[in-house]
């Protein structure tokens, strides 16, 4: 039951599916507008370029009107254009060729004539449903005239019509046509997502180690599928390094156990040579020995499970609480400070000591500086090739290292991880007294 709960089906469209219908609908909308605003600009324009006709029409024939120079036909050039010469009472004087001489194109009472130039009115005339008309007031020998032009704009009703038709037929189709396109775009463009999916689904079906596909082209998918196999590797590593872990602290845990175990079966079966004093005087020391080596596991399981707090420390200060007392000379010389966490560094302290005080011959000289502590003895020390090493957990070299000197094979390990949890390291080398060097460096600030 506990699993089933990160089994998620799938429901609802792919992100294939989403994506098409984004861009679709974007262009259905874009094509709609575009439409929409090129009709507008299209009919602005031409009603625009037919005032300006009917415009120039009326100045012309008012002009000639004034100056006494009215030809017998009054001229026109677009096709379907009028232009009269109207009375007060609204005959008409003159007249284009393409017109009556006795019909008005417009009643003279709907004009409300003046001495400038009206123009972009739409109605219907005596010769056309719909029409732009100009007019104006003149004076023709002495008498008030008016001077009107029409041009009609079925043409481009017709024109207008005839593109919002070819858009509604257009975009449809060719919205269909990119949606087909996006479609098959993005199912190449995704085909490496999905194998990364498979992938990610098989390494997490088996449980084990694996990688994922990595596609051939370097782009941010490749990149993606590189970081993600790095990381599969790091977890991999780790996991290793978990089950050898509990494997080592198995071992190590059993022989303690077994101790205890014996001890108590021979108090159980010869209760007359085993007393209660003698019992407990020896498995004292296994139970004190497991007790260390539960400690040294809880702590090296909490190392990097949360960020410690950090302030600015008096190293001199947090050596002095943890040096132990000891029957060898154990020196203490300078001073520093450090940017870390007082009781980590002090544990990192303390277990760089207590390995150096129970593998010297003589004396321990601990050594302070800003951002540094440096633990020297004179003992028999280390091969060069066992610096590193000794770092492992459980490990232990030789007879002089065993757990019966009081080590467990972790206080180095945890020196090393607390070090590095708060920005510094654990080294080891030679030491000038002839034994082993441990510096441990920490960020100042």
């Amino acid at each position: 039951m506990g699993s089933r709960r990160h089994e998620h089906p799938w429901h609802g469209p792919s992100l294939r599916m989403r994506l098409t219908l984004i861009a679709s609908g974007a262009l259905f909308v874009a094509l709609v507008v575009g439409a929409f605003a090129l009709t507008t600009v299209l009919s602005r324009t031409r009603l625009a370029a037919l005032d300006e006709v009917v415009t120039d029409r009326v100045a012309t024939i008012a002009a000639l009107t004034e100056g006494d120079q009215l030809p017998a036909a009054l001229p026109v050039a677009e096709p379907g254009e009028i232009a009269q010469l109207l009375d007060a009472h609204g005959g008409v004087l003159a007249t284009s060729p393409n017109a009556s001489r006795t019909l008005p194109v417009v009643p003279l009472d709907t004009l409300d004539v003046g001495p400038t130039t009206t123009v972009g009115r739409t109605s219907s005339s005596a010769y056309d449903d719909e029409a732009r008309i100009a007019f104006r007031s003149a004076t023709y020998h002495g008498e008030p005239v008016t001077v009107v032009a029409t041009v009609p704009i079925a043409e481009v009703r017709s024109v207008l019509d005839a593109l919002r038709l070819a858009l509604v037929v257009v975009v449809p189709p060719l919205t269909l046509l990119l949606a087909l396109v996006v479609w098959l775009i993005l199912g190449r463009a995704l085909r490496p997502v999905e194998e990364l999916r498979r992938g990610a689904a098989q390494v997490a079906s088996t449980g084990g180690p694996g990688s994922l596909p990595v596609p051939s082209r370097d782009d941010e998918l490749g990149a993606l599928a590189r970081t993600l196999n790095s990381m599969l590797d790091r977890l991999e590593a780790g996991a290793a390094r978990q089950r050898t872990f509990v494997a080592d602290a198995a071992h190590e845990l059993r022989s303690p156990l077994a101790t205890l175990r014996a001890g108590i079966e021979v108090a159980r079966l010869h209760p007359e040579s085993y007393d209660t004093a003698e019992l407990a005087s020896d498995l004292e020391g296994e139970v004190l020995r497991m007790q260390a080596l539960v400690d040294d596991l809880l702590l090296l399981a909490r190392v990097g499970s949360a960020p410690s707090e950090r302030a600015q420390i008096d190293l001199a200060a947090v050596v002095h609480d943890v040096v132990p007392m000891t029957a060898i000379s154990l020196v203490v010389e300078g001073s520093g400070r450090a940017y870390a966490g007082e009781a980590p560094v002090g544990r990192v302290v303390r277990n760089l000591v207590d390995n150096a005080v129970r593998h010297a011959s003589t004396k321990v000289v601990v050594t302070v500086q800003d951002g540094l502590v440096r633990v020297d003895d004179d003992g028999a020390g280390l091969a060069p090739s066992d610096y590193e090493r000794v770092f492992e957990r459980f490990v232990r070299l030789d007879d002089a290292r065993e757990r019966d000197a009081g080590g467990s094979g972790l206080g180095l390990a945890i020196a090393r991880e607390v070090a590095r949890e708060h920005g510094g390291d654990v080294t080891l080398s030679a030491s000038p007294f002839g034994g082993l060097r441990a510096e441990l460096r920490l960020p100042v600030a």
